[in-house]
């Protein structure tokens, strides 16, 4: 597209959630319309005290066949009690319900790459200095045994 006056783009580190969610939607309606896949749903598991205080949690979705953990996070002090190993079982368990084949994740060598390898995820790529210094690991699970992924 040729630059044109009327545009301007805009930088902030403020984003509107409206904006964000036109954002999102737009791009869902993209990859819909070239997959023909129109079956996106949040995953979501929390783990919460009597409280009601969140102590753990993972968030992801699924989408035409695959599931994505986004965030995983357990509180400092719960760490080492199998609480994580628990949330990404259930995700797992749900995202085999729901139809997927895969699950995928990103961890920084900082966070968590041993944990996923333990659970059986396999490391499929590495980007260098995400952040600076550190390298991000992208790992990827088969959740049908013997299944692999491209095949039919």
């Amino acid at each position: 597209m040729p630059e044109d006056a009327d545009l301007v783009i805009e930088i902030t580190d403020r984003v509107d959630e409206l904006d964000r969610r036109q954002l999102q939607d737009r791009l869902d309606d993209y990859n819909a319309r070239q997959t023909g896949f129109r079956d996106g749903r949040f995953l979501s598991c929390f783990l919460r005290d009597k409280g009601g205080r969140l102590v753990a949690g993972l968030d992801g979705f699924t989408w035409g066949g695959y599931a994505r953990i986004e965030y995983l996070w357990v509180d400092e002090t719960l760490r080492g009690q199998g609480l994580g190993r628990r949330l990404v079982a259930a995700a797992e368990r749900e995202a085999t319900a729901r139809g997927c084949e895969t699950m995928v994740v990103d961890t920084h060598e900082f966070q968590a790459p041993d944990f996923y390898t333990r659970l059986g995820y396999e490391l499929v790529g590495a980007t260098h200095d995400t952040p600076v210094g550190y390298r991000q690991f992208l790992y990827e699970k088969h959740l049908r045994p013997g299944r692999e992924a491209g095949s039919s």
